[in-house]
């Protein structure tokens, strides 16, 4: 293993954060819709996700589209893994992997969410904050892919199924898959007594601002929820090519 010095690879951290926000506002939406003649911020919701383009084009067209949005927030992530996962910060044993993957992570939501490209009006970042945590979940152990994708299928839809609370669902898979990563976080830097250190903390508040920027994207949901006037997301209506209600 390798020694990292912040000192003399600080750009390179700036240059992950640059491009991976440029890589946010890359939008499938955008593009699929606009292969169909439709501008997806003038259909249903507008709002260029996964819910909205399942309501407008089906169920299949809506599946392409989460899943292309999950590998935009995976792929950077993965390819920072690759990068730097034989390094540890100069003086610790703190992974730098552990916490490129991450700062990459943050910022493809950033452009996600408010992407320069489009004025500053982009998705929820729901379904590429999944698609983070399922390739960087998958980089801890490969088990973790199928384990992850269990938990979207039986968690995470379950849930929407049976409450038809479409957004609350995801916000909960978010965090639920953030607690998963910390936990593996926790109990590898703990037993070596490094979780005190300010990289091992700075990895914890990168899942932290994950969590906040998904919920306060979703804020008027929220709202609408807590008043009790928040649409229903039916996933049976969806499955048949049916209308549905809310937005990712």
């Amino acid at each position: 293993m390798m020694q990292l010095s912040l000192a003399q690879s600080w750009y390179w951290f700036v240059l992950m954060a640059v491009v991976c926000y440029f890589i946010g506002c890359f939008n499938f939406a955008v593009v699929i819709a606009k292969a169909k003649h439709k501008d997806v911020h003038k259909i249903g919701s507008g709002n260029p996700g996964t819910m909205n383009m399942s309501r407008e084009f089906g169920l299949k067209i809506g599946l392409l589209n989460f899943l292309l949005d999950a590998c935009k927030g995976g792929v950077a992530a993965m390819i920072s893994y690759f990068i730097f996962r034989g390094y540890y910060f100069e003086g610790t044993s703190v992974l730098v992997s552990d916490f490129t993957r991450y700062l990459c992570g943050v910022f493809v939501i950033i452009g996600h969410i408010w992407p320069v490209t489009m004025k500053f009006q982009g998705g929820k970042g729901i379904a590429s904050s999944m698609g983070l945590f399922w390739f960087c979940l998958g980089c801890e152990d490969p088990w973790n892919i199928l384990w992850v994708l269990i938990f979207l299928l039986f968690g995470i839809v379950g849930y929407i199924a049976f409450t038809e609370w479409g957004s609350m669902g995801s916000l909960l898979g978010v965090t639920g898959l953030s607690i998963w990563q910390g936990l593996i976080f926790f109990f590898r830097y703990s037993a070596n007594g490094m979780l005190a250190n300010g990289w091992v903390i700075a990895c914890f508040m990168l899942l932290l601002a994950l969590n906040f920027l998904t919920w306060f994207a979703h804020r008027k949901n929220l709202v609408r929820l807590f008043a009790g006037e928040e649409h229903r997301t039916s996933v049976k209506k969806l499955s048949k090519g049916k209308r549905g209600t809310e937005n990712m």
